[in-house]
């Protein structure tokens, strides 16, 4: 089985920071893209950042120039950092990672069951 693990959300003032943390774990054979995808309440699942195996990087609007996502392959983990943070980045934040399981034929998405980051003073 395959497991995909956030962490290290919380509750952080206007113009804080917070690091996120995602590791992916088990019959892993190979990891392709991993991303990050934020919800708020009443509002659609929506991409943050993702980044490519190679380290190519693309950002939502909203965050370019706040955010920084960033991988390590030999461990399988993604990372995002968030400064300058607002109270509109409040959200379930989820990771995603495109993985080829041990004996899979194809990569598949997973994702973790998302932390939760609050903006509020």
């Amino acid at each position: 089985q395959v497991q995909v693990v956030e962490s290290g959300g919380g509750l952080v003032q206007p113009g804080g920071s917070l690091r996120l943390s995602c590791a992916a774990s088990g019959s892993i054979f190979s990891i392709n893209a991993m991303g990050w995808y934020r919800q708020a309440p009443g509002k659609q699942r929506e991409l943050v950042a993702s980044i490519s195996t190679g380290g190519t990087t693309r950002y939502a609007d909203s965050v370019k120039g706040r955010f920084t996502i960033s991988r390590d392959n030999a461990k399988n983990t993604v990372f995002l950092e968030m400064n300058s943070l607002k109270p509109e980045d409040t959200a379930v934040y989820y990771c995603n990672a495109g993985i080829q399981s041990l004996g899979g034929f194809r990569f598949l998405d997973y994702w973790g069951r998302g932390t939760q980051v609050t903006v509020s003073s």
